[in-house]
């Protein structure tokens, strides 16, 4: 895309497209893994508590609640004909392109990425950006089984894509239930948006000389955290030490931010 179709997606769909190149450090989610507090939904360390907001994800996907409804999943998949008016192509070729892995239906990614480049060698840019974000739902937002776009998070792109239903409450919960069965089962994977969670994290732990209005560039510009020993930085942290209201907040209704910080002595 150039800078003009970039613009426009942003526009649209807020900034989805930059958390796809957020680079995430694994080991600092692995890391992060051992301090979750399954009964409280947070992460306890030392001397303090710590939890992903709404109000931060709004931020950091770009994505604000205000007047919308929060998107919620009621156990419904779409039916492919809702699904062939986004990707342009028939209800019958997307019930052949439908799979099955391990109990997850969806359609295989690589199809999608066939649709998107198709749309874009014809400067199609509109399907095209809506092939893109349906891919980013997918993908990003709302991974699940590598290869394959879940019909669960085409759902919750189309009530994005129709009537404007916001998808954080969703990531957060689908990042609260990840972690849950994480601390169930210790080998369970962690499929969540890693990205969003992984940007909020450093926000916190990091100090930033330089104010920027969004997290994803407060993020860019930090290189400390490209240099740690995630074990040992979080099994030292102090609660004094940690930013509870990072500098992308500042001007932005700080109450209304402030009230969205856990800060939990114990």
């Amino acid at each position: 895309m150039g800078p003009l179709q970039r613009q426009a997606f942003r526009k649209v769909y807020g900034k989805i497209l930059d958390l796809t190149t957020a680079e995430v450090f694994t080991e600092a989610v692995v890391s992060l893994t051992q301090y979750y507090d399954q009964p409280l939904r947070c992460f306890t360390f030392e001397d303090f508590q710590m939890v992903p907001t709404i109000e931060e994800f709004e931020e950091i996907i770009g994505c604000p609640l205000g007047e919308r409804k929060p998107y919620l999943f009621f156990g419904f998949l779409p039916s492919l004909s809702k699904i062939a008016g986004v990707v342009r192509d028939s209800a019958k070729e997307l019930d052949r392109m439908k799979q099955t892995w391990n109990g997850v239906v969806g359609l295989l990614r690589k199809y999608l990425e066939g649709k998107a480049r198709d749309m874009a060698s014809q400067e199609k840019w509109v399907p095209f950006a809506d092939i893109l974000a349906l891919l980013i739902f997918g993908v990003v937002l709302f991974p699940n089984v590598d290869g394959l776009v879940d019909l669960a998070a085409i759902d919750a792109f189309l009530a994005y894509h129709h009537s404007k239903e916001s998808p954080v409450v969703a990531i957060l919960a689908d990042l609260f239930d990840t972690f849950d069965r994480r601390f169930e089962k210790n080998s369970a994977r962690i499929a969540c948006c890693l990205p969003a969670l992984y940007v909020w994290l450093v926000s916190h732990l990091f100090q930033q000389d330089i104010r920027h209005l969004c997290p994803l560039q407060s993020y860019r510009s930090c290189v400390e955290e490209r240099r740690v020993d995630w074990d040992q930085h979080l099994a030292r942290i102090g609660g004094s030490a940690i930013n509870w209201f990072p500098r992308w907040k500042e001007g932005k209704e700080g109450v209304f931010f402030h009230v969205g910080t856990t800060l939990m002595f114990l």
